[in-house]
């Protein structure tokens, strides 16, 4: 992070509380239309400011933008502090994006109380955005607990399965367990600056400037990684991931599957914070052999699932394989195609649970064997499901490729036996997808199935529509993506190579500068 850009307007403020405020407004009202149509107006009036932010933002360069500071408890170090640089910008646009496409999906398929969980929807807006622009880690501690406040209520409340309580209390312990770790880990960090600057801080910017031991570093880093771990979740942290998305409601599993919150933490504290400890060989080996395993165990076992949102659960465990490996490839190939896959995610990944709750509210399921001939009385949903799984499994053209081609890049660069078995997760993503594909999609008419099944309607067909623009943009022209992203991405590569023991790079100097758009 070389400086700190300041907005004029608190626009990251504005981005992160809007949406809260649209829940309490929401709260005040009784007419259900009004209610949808309020609801539909927030989200679509943040996406429109989240659009504002990414064009005005600087391409090619690590430097904190828009950045806003503020003291908040001085005395134990911890300051309002939010900012976007190339590893966050994305992430806040593709949070806005999905948020308007959740709201249009749940317009008519929320029948109980939809009031409250367009109010939860809003206020799971509020805190994922935090998660994504907050800089000082306590701050960034408080939204990644207080996400747990509406995912649990829209699990329990409003999910599909018969075991959606107990799914919902296992996703909210699992989390705070990881957190635990995660808090002690921050604190630690804090006191290690408070023995060189005699002076708390959670800031990371502050942070940064300050050199940690290596011993500390590696404890540090696996306490911190737990806490990442579990949210990912990095296999074996995975268990809670099935229950949660399959017997939870379509919205909380396209966040949940599609917002990879866990990983981006590695990027945004683990890396720049601790880099000796992250390119430690032991540690480089360990959690490059858990995501080997997930590539291919969670390839292997979505192949014979039976269900098709647990396909794309296992589905989702080998995706995250890959993001795990290009990350801790360590190089900047594999960084950047690790954190173009995680936005590539909330697209492909998203796109299908969108696609498989639309065929739930046909069909009263998603059981493959209990599908046969689709295409023949939804051919419209047929060609979306084919067009997002294509992405999926990173057919060249979508943007799946682009993302999985510089993950394997970067990690044949840097060791190319990890590179040579993530590559069969590849293979094995083809073989499970398309299978379905032939299975529930093509084939004779399944007896029992409804006389009539009514094809995608507007507001599911915009969905798709909206979907497929980005699939094949980032698939076709990825350039302005990866722009975005470089100067960060180049930036922690550096500081991984300088290490921290001693601060061999200099501290962030921070500008007081207003931005002129």
């Amino acid at each position: 992070m070389q400086e700190e850009l300041q907005a004029g307007f608190p626009i990251l403020t504005f981005l992160t509380f809007f949406p809260l405020f649209g829940a309490m407004i929401l709260w005040a009202m009784k007419d259900l239309d009004l209610i949808k149509k309020s609801a539909l107006g927030f989200v679509v009036l943040e996406f429109v400011v989240s659009a504002w932010l990414l064009m005005g933002f600087v391409p090619d360069t690590a430097a904190m933008q828009f950045s806003e500071h503020y003291s908040w408890i001085p005395q134990l170090g911890i300051g309002y502090h939010m900012a976007v640089d190339g590893i966050s910008i994305l992430f806040v646009g593709l949070t806005a994006f999905l948020s308007v496409l959740l709201m249009l999906y749940a317009w008519d398929t929320v029948k109980i109380h939809p009031k409250a969980f367009f109010m939860s929807l809003l206020a799971l807006e509020t805190t994922i955005m935090g998660i994504f622009v907050s800089i000082d880690l306590i701050l960034f501690f408080v939204f990644w607990e207080l996400m747990l406040i509406p995912s649990y209520f829209m699990i329990k409340l409003w999910g599909l399965g018969a075991q959606c309580q107990y799914a919902a209390l296992k996703y909210v312990l699992y989390t705070l367990l990881g957190s635990v770790f995660m808090l002690v880990g921050f604190c630690l960090l804090d006191l290690n600056y408070y023995s060189v600057k005699q002076t708390y801080s959670f800031d990371l910017v502050e942070l940064l400037s300050v050199p940690i031991p290596i011993g500390q570093q590696l404890l540090i880093f696996w306490l911190i990684f737990l806490g990442f771990a579990f949210k990912a979740p990095v296999f074996p942290f995975h268990s809670w991931l099935p229950d949660a998305l399959t017997q939870g409601p379509i919205p909380t599993s396209v966040l949940l599957a599609g917002i990879k919150m866990g990983t981006y933490g590695f990027l945004r504290f683990s890396f720049p914070l601790l880099p000796d400890a992250s390119r430690d060989q032991t540690v480089v080996a360990i959690v490059m052999t858990l995501g080997l395993i997930a590539i291919v165990y969670g390839a292997i076992v979505a192949i014979i699932q039976p269900d098709f949102r647990r396909l794309l659960v296992f589905s989702s465990i080998s995706h995250l394989g890959f993001v795990v490996i290009g990350l801790f490839a360590l190089n900047f190939q594999g960084i950047q195609g690790s954190l173009l896959t995680m936005i590539n995610l909330g697209f492909s990944t998203a796109g299908l649970f969108f696609f498989a709750g639309f065929v739930y509210e046909r069909l009263g399921h998603t059981n493959v064997h209990e599908c046969s001939g689709l295409a023949k009385k939804m051919p419209l949903l047929a060609t979306f499901l084919l067009i997002i799984g294509m992405a999926s499994i990173g057919l060249p053209g979508t943007n799946g490729f682009v993302g999985e081609f510089l993950i394997l890049l970067g990690a044949f660069q840097a060791y190319w036996v990890y590179g040579a078995i993530a590559v069969t997760g590849v293979i094995f993503a083809a073989a499970y997808f398309l299978w379905f594909y032939e299975r529930a999609i093509f084939g004779p008419l399944k007896e029992g199935l409804p006389a009539v099944l009514k094809d995608l309607n507007t507001r599911e067909w915009g969905i798709g529509v909206a979907l497929c623009v980005m699939i094949f943009w980032i698939g076709l022209y990825p350039s302005p993506f990866l722009r975005m992203m470089n100067g960060s991405v180049q930036e922690v590569v550096d500081r991984l190579n300088h290490g921290n023991t001693t601060v061999s790079t200099p501290a962030p100097h921070v500008l007081s500068q207003v931005r002129q758009d």
